[in-house]
């Protein structure tokens, strides 16, 4: 009897933003195995100076990528359909103006909104605490069929808005799929109720009172997974045995980071490159 193979553990990466060189180098200083799963935790484009290029990167890399769409991924979108408008610093005119946009574009869409693989979670943003993981797997896949339907424009116009901030299993329609959105894609704060709020960006100090970030909120049903994110360059890079931040602000100049993501946390390996170049250029 043949001996299943062992799959290599995957590589995971923070926000790229369009910062293809410092990928290109953080990839090759990381020299993961060719059949290493190699998985992004969004934001893959937009601030900085390559988005094209990052995105035909990525999209070159076939099913051997694993990237989940983050806010910046979802204005891409909303830009091209014509839902909202660009904002300064926006660097996405080039995959617009591609003569093979439509193709571009078509990618971005299908891609996943959650992924779990190896035991562990991975979202751009972050998870409710009254989700668990096939709750979270489940209004995750739901928005991921609404995006990849004809009707997909309407679907994504709906998506903007704060309201409602607060989980409830009665949540129906496009109210249950803008905040399946804005917890996956947007959130850092909440309360211990879930409540989320979006008035801040910055880092644990600057949470409103009675907010904390969604990760410490007691009770959080995916504590006892291990949960991969991005989205919160104020934050920096977080490692704990049960939570992997991965945004380290290469857009703003810092570090891109990657992480092995081992079931052991003893055993996952950390590599990183400046990225000084990057904001020079795009931020």
């Amino acid at each position: 009897m043949t001996t299943p193979a062992v799959r290599p553990s995957p590589l995971a990466f923070g926000d790229l933003q369009g910062c293809h060189t410092s990928f290109r180098e953080l990839l090759a200083k990381a020299a993961p195995s060719p059949d290493t799963p190699l998985w992004f935790a969004g934001d893959l484009i937009n601030r900085g100076p390559e988005s094209l290029a990052t995105l035909r990167e990525l999209i070159g890399l076939g099913e051997r990528a694993v990237a989940v769409l983050g806010n910046h991924d979802l204005h891409l979108l909303s830009v091209s359909a014509g839902i909202r408008k660009a904002k300064k610093g926006d660097t996405i005119d080039a995959i617009l103006n591609a003569p093979d946009t439509a193709d571009l574009l078509h990618w971005v869409r299908h891609r996943p909104i959650a992924h779990h693989d190896f035991g562990m979670l991975m979202v751009h943003a972050g998870v409710l605490p009254q989700w668990d993981i096939d709750l979270t797997l489940e209004l995750a896949h739901d928005l991921e069929k609404a995006l990849r339907r004809d009707t997909w424009k309407e679907t994504l116009a709906g998506l903007y808005g704060n309201e409602p901030n607060r989980w409830s299993n009665d949540l129906k329609g496009i109210d249950r799929l803008r905040i399946t959105c804005n917890a996956l894609t947007r959130m850092r704060f909440c309360n211990r109720d879930g409540a989320m709020d979006f008035s801040t960006s910055g880092g644990l100090a600057s949470a409103p009172t009675g907010y904390m970030p969604w990760f410490d909120v007691p009770g959080r049903k995916t504590s006892g997974n291990t949960v991969v994110f991005g989205h919160w360059a104020a934050l920096g890079l977080t490692l704990r045995d049960n939570l992997i931040g991965l945004d380290s602000g290469c857009v703003w100049g810092e570090q891109l980071s990657a992480v092995r993501l081992e079931a052991d946390p003893a055993r996952r390996m950390l590599t990183q490159v400046d990225c000084q170049s990057c904001r020079a250029a795009g931020a």
